[in-house]
């Protein structure tokens, strides 16, 4: 999780040519599509099946079919957690969120595909287990996105609030939106 600050990773192309140098040296359509996929599917920690109801769902909805699977993976709880910073990982945002950890709008929420809106509040529940859950240093709220804010004080947890929905332009992941949905052409 997380590929948008690694720059040193292989691409998919680059991994085959490195493995049989005798090979033809252009890569398919198919290729390229297939790796914007993994990439994104990599990235937020989702498994294929998720990923494509979320380009089913951005086929029924206006706007542009790139961005709205984008906005529906920026906007679940686990990935919300995780650029708050009350977690050091997607993995271990989801692992929060299922032993019921997190509270949204004050309710327990234990699903971690859970869609946030705008003008949602997050904060860790008041149990020392939850506590120790999410003592790390990690929590110190280093690069919050736009559309998120982190409020620490001494007294009570941390608490994030979701501002808006995220744009195109807070993504911080270098990766061609469309050419997620057009792999999923054929399925969807």
């Amino acid at each position: 999780p997380g590929l948008a600050g690694k720059s040193n990773a292989l691409n998919l192309g680059e991994f085959r040519l490195a493995a049989d140098p005798s090979a033809s040296k252009k890569i398919s359509q198919f290729c390229v599509r297939l790796e914007a996929k993994q990439k994104l599917r990599l990235n937020y920690g989702v498994t294929e099946r998720q990923l494509l109801k979320y380009v089913r769902i951005a086929r029924r909805t206006r706007g542009s079919t790139g961005q709205v699977p984008l906005q529906l993976l920026e906007m679940r709880l686990d990935n919300v957690i995780f650029q708050l910073g009350m977690a050091p990982t997607i993995p271990a945002a989801r692992q929060l969120v299922s032993h019921r950890h997190i509270l949204v709008n004050h309710r327990i929420v234990d699903i971690p595909s859970y869609r946030r809106k705008p003008r949602d509040i997050i904060t860790i529940r008041n149990r020392p287990t939850s506590c120790n859950a999410s003592k790390d240093e990690s929590l110190k709220g280093d690069e919050v996105p736009d559309h998120l804010t982190l409020s620490l004080s001494e007294t009570s947890e941390p608490t994030g609030l979701v501002k808006h929905m995220v744009n195109r332009e807070s993504v911080n992941l270098d990766i061609n939106e469309l050419l997620v949905v057009e792999y999923y052409s054929r399925k969807a």
